[in-house]
């Protein structure tokens, strides 16, 4: 018998710029190169809600509601390990 585990939420606060685009895009590359890790991929473009979780600038990455990055754009290897970071810490509570 194995466990659901629960998904590894991962939010993009993404406009329309180009390194919104790139964050976007890398964010879905992570997730399909870890098929095993359950994801829930939430895409915010409220810019008062942006600013009211504490976000400066865009486009920015909030994993399991802790600001991971923004500003800037990591890369697909540096977000895959943030989600397994994020999935092995959920595993342990």
């Amino acid at each position: 018998m194995t466990e659901e585990a629960e998904p590894v939420k991962v939010e993009v606060f993404a406009i329309l710029c180009a390194k919104c685009k790139r964050m976007e895009i890398a964010v879905h590359t992570a997730m399909n190169e870890l098929p095993d890790v359950p994801v829930e991929l939430e895409r915010k473009t409220d810019v008062f809600e942006l600013k009211q979780r504490g976000v400066m600038t865009n486009p920015a990455l909030i994993i399991d509601g802790e600001i991971v990055a923004q500003g800037n754009v990591p890369s697909v290897e540096e977000i895959k390990e943030m989600i397994k970071t994020a999935q092995v810490r959920k595993r342990s509570k």
